[in-house]
C-alpha cells in the first residue's frame, strides 16, 4: 500500500510541476522545479523516502524514454549526421573517462583511479530531455539540436559500457586489456543495435497477425507496443549486449519500417496520446527522484567527510565546479578540433562542425547537461567489492556525480540564455509556408485521383449511381481541394484564408458539441449516441487546433 501511495504522490508531483513553473514569478526550467519538489518530498517534514534501485530505474525509465527519443529522431538526418554524432557519442566520450578520471584521481584525495574511471564513465553522458527542458523546444538552431539530440542516445550506452569495464576490474571480474575491451565494446554495441532492430521486425511482423486475428483492436495494439521498448532493453541485456542502444534502435526502426504507417487509425492516435503522456510523466519521475535523493547524499557524504581524515566537505564542493569546468574544457577542445580537421582533412565532404561559429561551438559545449542516466549510473556502482570490502570512495563518487548533474543544470539555465540571445528562432512563418506548399503539391494529387474515381464510377454500370449526383459530390470534394492548389501561388493569402476558415469550423463544432450535450439532456438521444458523437467532434477539433499550432 505504501508504494501505491509514493507512485500516486510521485505522479502528482509531476502534474503539478508543470503548473509550479509557469506561476513562479521569475522563469525556472521544469527539471530543476522538479528536482526542488522531490527534495522538499524528502525533506524531515514530509518525509517521504524512495530506495533508489538503479535496475529497476534503467529498466523503467531509460528505455521508454530512449525509444520515444529514438522514434522522434529522423533516420536520414542520425545518418547524415553520423560522424559527427560518432565523433562526440564515441570518441569524446572515451576522452573523457581518460582524461577527466586522471583529473578526479589527482584532484580528489582517497579515490583509487579504477573509481575515477568509473566516475568519469558516468559523467559522459549529455542529457536532451534536460537540455531541452532548460532552453525551451526550438530554441536551439537546428544545426546544433541534431547533433546533440543524437549524440545524447548514443553516449548513454558508450558511457554506461565504459563504466561496467571500470567496475569489473575494480571487482577483479575482469583483466583490462585495450584489444579485449576494444572487441567487447564492439560485440556490446553493434549486438544491441542488432536485437533492437530484430525484435522491432518481430513486433512488426506480430502485430500484423493481430490486426487479422483481434480485428484492429487498437487497445491491444498500443499495449503491445508500450511493451515494445521494454522487450528490447531486456531481451539485449539478457543477451549479453546493449539493451539502451536496443531500445534506441527499435524506436528508430519503427518509423522506417512502416509499422506506424501501416497501423489501424484508431491505433496510431491512441498511441501518439499515450506515448505522449508517459514521456511527460516519465521525465518528471526521472528528476523527482534525483531531488528525493539529494538530502540522503548530502547526509551521507557529510557523515563520511566526518570520519575520513583525508576529505573535507569544502573540497568537495569546489571539486564539483572544477569537475564541470574541465568537461567543458574537454568538450570544447575536441569540439574545435573536429572542426580543425573537417576543415582542412574533409575539404570535399565537410561535417557539420566546419560551419560552426565560436558561438555555435560554445551553445554546444555548454549544451552538455548531465542527468538521469548519470545519476542511475553512479548508484549503480555496488557497495561492496566480491572480497566483502566497501568500494573505496563510492560516497565521494555519488557526491560528485549529483554536484556535477545539478552545476551543469544551473549553469546551463544561466549561459544558454545568454549565448542564444540575438540568434533566430525557428522561424514559423517559413514553417507554415512549407506546410501550405506540402498541402498544396498533395492536393493536386488527390484532385487527379479522383477524377479518375469519377470515370471509374461513371463507366461502372454495377455501381448504378445517379451521374448528377456524381457530378455534385465530385464537384464539392474536388472544389475544397482546389483552393488549396490555387492557393499555391499566394501562400500569405492562402494561410489568411485558412485561419479564416479554421475559425468558423471550430466555432461550429463548439455549438455542435453544445447541441448534443442539449439532446442528451432532454433525453432525446441516449449515451452511446452522445459519445459516439463527441468522439467524432474531438476528433475534428484536434485536427483543426493542431493546423492553427
Amino acid at each position: 500500500m505504501e508504494i501505491f501511495f509514493t507512485i500516486l504522490i510521485l505522479t502528482l508531483m509531476v502534474s503539478l510541476s508543470g503548473v509550479a513553473a509557469r506561476i513562479i514569478p521569475f522563469q525556472i526550467p521544469l527539471p530543476l522545479v522538479q528536482i526542488a519538489m522531490g527534495a522538499l518530498l524528502a525533506w524531515p517534514t514530509f518525509g517521504l523516502h524512495v530506495d533508489f534501485d538503479p535496475e529497476l530505474f534503467l529498466v523503467l525509465f531509460i528505455p521508454p524514454l530512449l525509444f520515444a527519443d529514438g522514434w522522434k529522431t529522423p533516420t536520414s538526418e542520425f545518418l547524415n549526421h553520423g560522424r559527427e554524432i560518432i565523433g562526440l557519442a564515441l570518441v569524446l566520450v572515451l576522452i573523457t573517462v581518460v582524461g577527466i578520471g586522471y583529473l578526479i584521481y589527482w584532484l580528489v584525495p582517497g579515490i583509487p583511479l579504477l573509481a575515477a574511471f568509473a566516475l568519469a564513465a558516468v559523467l559522459s553522458p549529455t542529457d536532451a530531455v534536460a537540455l531541452s527542458g532548460i532552453v525551451g523546444e526550438g530554441r536551439i538552431p537546428k544545426k546544433i539540436m541534431a547533433i546533440l539530440q543524437g549524440e545524447a542516445l548514443m553516449n548513454d550506452a558508450s558511457g554506461l559500457v565504459s563504466l561496467k569495464f571500470a567496475v569489473a576490474v575494480a571487482m577483479g571480474t575482469m583483466v583490462f586489456t585495450v584489444s579485449g575491451a576494444t572487441i567487447e565494446f564492439l560485440k556490446v554495441a553493434i549486438g544491441g543495435l542488432l536485437a533492437g532492430i530484430a525484435i522491432c521486425w518481430i513486433y512488426g511482423k506480430s502485430l500484423r497477425l493481430l490486426s487479422r486475428w483481434s480485428g484492429d483492436d487498437p487497445a491491444t495494439q498500443t499495449v503491445l507496443l508500450l511493451l515494445l521498448p521494454f522487450a528490447s532493453y531486456l531481451i539485449a541485456e539478457h543477451l549479453g549486449v546493449s539493451g539502451i542502444l536496443a531500445a534506441v534502435a527499435a524506436g528508430m526502426t519503427i518509423t522506417r519500417s512502416g509499422i506506424i504507417r501501416q497501423a489501424p487509425l484508431a491505433m496510431r492516435l491512441r498511441a501518439n496520446s499515450v506515448w505522449q503522456m508517459l514521456e511527460f510523466v516519465f521525465n518528471g519521475m526521472v528528476f523527482l527522484l534525483l531531488g528525493l535523493q539529494l538530502p540522503a547524499i548530502l547526509e551521507t557524504s557529510v557523515t563520511q567527510v566526518e570520519v575520513d581524515p583525508n576529505v573535507d566537505l569544502w573540497m568537495l564542493f569546489v571539486s564539483v565546479v572544477l569537475i564541470y569546468a574541465a568537461l567543458m574544457i574537454v568538450r570544447f577542445g575536441w569540439l574545435w578540433t573536429m572542426q580543425l580537421i573537417s576543415r582542412r582533412l574533409l575539404t570535399k565532404r565537410p561535417m557539420e562542425f566546419s560551419a560552426y561559429t565560436l558561438r555555435d561551438l560554445l551553445i554546444a559545449s555548454f549544451a552538455g547537461v548531465r542527468g538521469a542516466i548519470t545519476l542511475a549510473g553512479v548508484l549503480s556502482i555496488p557497495l561492496y567489492l566480491t572480497n566483502g570490502d566497501a568500494f573505496p570512495a563510492r560516497y565521494e563518487l555519488v557526491f560528485l556525480a549529483t554536484g556535477v548533474i545539478l552545476f551543469s543544470l544551473l549553469v546551463g539555465v544561466i549561459v544558454l540564455p545568454v549565448l542564444l540571445r540575438g540568434m533566430p528562432r525557428m522561424d514559423k512563418t517559413a514553417q507554415r509556408h512549407e506546410l501550405q506548399m506540402a498541402r498544396a503539391v498533395m492536393a493536386g494529387s488527390a484532385i487527379e485521383s479522383l477524377y479518375k474515381m469519377e470515370e471509374r464510377l461513371t463507366a461502372d454500370v454495377e455501381e448504378n449511381i445517379d451521374a448528377d449526383l456524381l457530378k455534385e459530390i465530385s464537384s464539392r470534394v474536388i472544389g475544397n481541394l482546389r483552393r488549396r492548389v490555387d492557393g499555391k501561388e499566394d501562400l500569405d493569402r492562402s494561410l489568411l484564408a485558412e485561419s479564416l476558415e479554421r475559425r468558423f469550423r471550430v466555432t461550429a463544432l463548439r455549438a455542435e458539441r453544445a447541441e448534443v450535450y442539449h439532446l442528451r439532456a432532454t433525453q432525446k438521444i441516449s449515451n452511446e449516441t452522445m459519445q459516439k458523437l463527441l468522439h467524432d467532434l474531438d476528433l475534428l477539433e484536434s485536427l483543426l487546433v493542431e493546423k492553427e499550432e
